[in-house]
């Protein structure tokens, strides 16, 4: 079995063809690519992937230089993206798949690739090459009803949201142009959630008005905030998704003044049953954390994989995140 990918100009790429896939991810789509060009510096770079001289597929990636080092993600840590990888019209073996990934990035000369996804990795031992992470998580199917949905919940978030109604808690969606401090206000409510652990948020302000910026117009954002009674706004969240595919939870962050109000759990499910209204199948919660079990996802690790044609760049990328750990402190001590 030959497996190919074939790079392709993003001009040329059938986008809405693409983002019609039950295996898209929101981080496949252009605006999210869009996104990274301008928060990375990320060049995308796309391909066809070829079986046997059949098209079956794509592959969505990006390229940036990190100490003058080319590098392939898809994506990598650092960007706030969820996966990406594969887009498949039939089972391809995962190997082949991974080998030329390989071959691929070679020809592009990136000396680092990373790639992240759900659905088409193969299952380990994995290529001698490839040294696997995992990003834990929970993900939950849309398709039953509302009433369902809530009823496999734990009966703490149950209760929750039914207090945050009784409490008089208002959730709303936002656009952009009738708040425009939406970004700002946001982002003092997570710094002040870092400061109490003692760090720093690992991204500024302007990523998160970037997000806004490309992927609200497109019908892709849901940006919600909860009221309390007297109109304070008491936390907020950004949730991005594709009808048809997935949705999930990108940030949020409240006041913890405001908890007796129960706003989290009401943000949440105001998120999920906006996104099955608008046809997405299943709702992923941003990563780990055994407080989101509560809401009745299933457990789920996604094989996030990475190469280096260099053992030094594997030791290189472990003293970078340290360093970055080390300045997120740094930062929150001012």
């Amino acid at each position: 079995m030959t497996v190919e990918l074939c790079a392709v100009a993003a001009p040329d790429v059938p986008w809405d063809e693409l983002d019609r896939s039950p295996d898209r991810t929101i981080g496949q789509s252009r605006a999210w690519l869009d996104f990274l060009a301008e928060t990375q510096g990320a060049v995308p770079l796309l391909a066809r992937v070829v079986d046997d001289g059949s098209v079956v597929g794509w592959f969505t990636g990006a390229t940036v230089r990190r100490y003058g080092v080319p590098i392939l993600g898809s994506p990598l840590r650092g960007w706030t993206t969820g996966p990406m990888g594969f887009n498949l019209s039939r089972e391809v073996d995962g190997r082949a798949l991974l080998a030329a990934l390989t071959r691929f990035a070679d020809h592009h000369r990136c000396a680092h690739v990373e790639v992240m996804d759900r659905w088409h990795l193969p299952d380990p031992p994995y290529p001698s090459r490839y040294r696997p992470d995992r990003l834990p998580g929970y993900r939950l199917d849309l398709r039953p009803d509302n009433d369902a949905l809530l009823g496999a919940m734990s009966t703490m978030a149950r209760r929750n949201i039914r207090t945050a109604q009784a409490r008089g808690l208002i959730v709303e969606e936002v656009e952009p142009a009738d708040d425009p401090d939406f970004a700002r206000r946001y982002y003092d409510m997570v710094t002040t959630t870092f400061e109490r652990q003692g760090l720093a948020p690992p991204y500024d302000v302007d990523r998160v008005r970037s997000l806004i910026r490309h992927l609200h117009p497109t019908g892709r954002l849901l940006l919600l905030r909860a009221l309390a009674p007297d109109g304070t706004v008491v936390a907020q969240g950004l949730f991005p998704g594709l009808p048809g595919s997935g949705a999930g939870f990108w940030m949020g962050a409240s006041r913890a003044e405001h908890h007796h109000l129960r706003p989290n759990e009401a943000l949440m499910w105001r998120a999920i049953t906006t996104w099955r209204s608008r046809g997405a199948s299943w709702f992923e919660f941003g990563g780990g954390g055994a407080h989101k079990a509560k809401y009745g996802g299933t457990p789920e690790e996604i094989p996030w994989l990475r190469a280096s044609r260099f053992a030094l760049l594997e030791a290189g990328r472990n003293q970078v995140r340290r360093r970055v750990r080390r300045l997120q402190v740094r930062n929150a001590r001012g």
